[in-house]
């Protein structure tokens, strides 16, 4: 029960200091190689075909910059 204890305290002083430099770098916590986007990869999945919110999220951007190009062209 001791190893337990120590361990458990051990482990628990470790994510204390963690967090503690996390709250005072205000940095985006990361995996060690910097994640998928640095691998020039959108998505994590291999489908075929995005998700739902996915395709979402893109028919609201393309809306978007169109409606931008539309007001760059009247400002022309």
């Amino acid at each position: 029960m001791e190893i337990f204890i120590l361990t458990f305290a051990l482990m628990l002083i470790i994510v204390t200091i963690m967090s503690v430099g996390y709250i005072f770098q205000k940095k985006k916590i990361k995996g060690s190689c910097g994640g998928i986007s640095d691998l020039g990869l959108d998505k994590v999945c291999d489908c075929d075909e995005p998700c739902d919110k996915r395709k979402e999220m893109t028919k609201r951007l393309e809306e978007q910059k169109n409606e931008e190009d539309l007001i760059n062209i009247k400002n022309i």
